[in-house]
């Protein structure tokens, strides 16, 4: 298991609340750093000062996120060496097919659509956590190959 942070890009701050207790009611420890924009997110990835920017186990990204859109996000995200292998996690209330279309094609590794209850909020997260955080095995730096 990993404990590297999580970074949350959402700007809802009760979903950012019910997100931070969802991980901790399924055991997971990680630091959540939340950002509530996507100016923000790519602030914390891709530093403007060329230094190096935060190294989260995986970006649960919110698509309709201000300043910058998350699909903007994702694609800065894919179009940056430094960042292109970091796992990220499209998490949103939006069903839409055009959504779900574009964020994979933008290259998201998955998109999930935030259940509408807690109660199935928490399970959900404790899925995805287990998976993206203890069962899945990151992609090496190719650096160090």
């Amino acid at each position: 298991m990993t404990d590297a942070p999580i970074l949350l890009a959402e700007d809802n701050p009760d979903d950012v609340l019910l997100t931070r207790r969802a991980f901790a009611k399924n055991g997971f420890g990680n630091r959540i750093v939340a950002v509530s924009d996507g100016e923000e997110c790519l602030e914390q990835l891709l530093p403007a000062h060329g230094g190096p920017g935060l190294a989260p186990a995986l970006v649960l990204l919110d698509i309709n996120l201000p300043k910058i859109s998350g699909l903007e996000v994702l694609g800065r995200l894919r179009a940056d060496a430094r960042t292109w292998l970091l796992p990220v996690i499209v998490l949103t209330t939006s069903r839409e097919r055009r959504d779900i279309l574009n964020c994979y094609l933008g290259g998201a590794n998955s998109f999930v659509c935030k259940p509408v209850s807690f109660a199935d909020f928490v399970p959900m997260v404790g899925t995805l956590a287990s998976y993206w955080l203890t069962v899945n095995e990151p992609c090496p730096d190719p650096g160090t190959l």
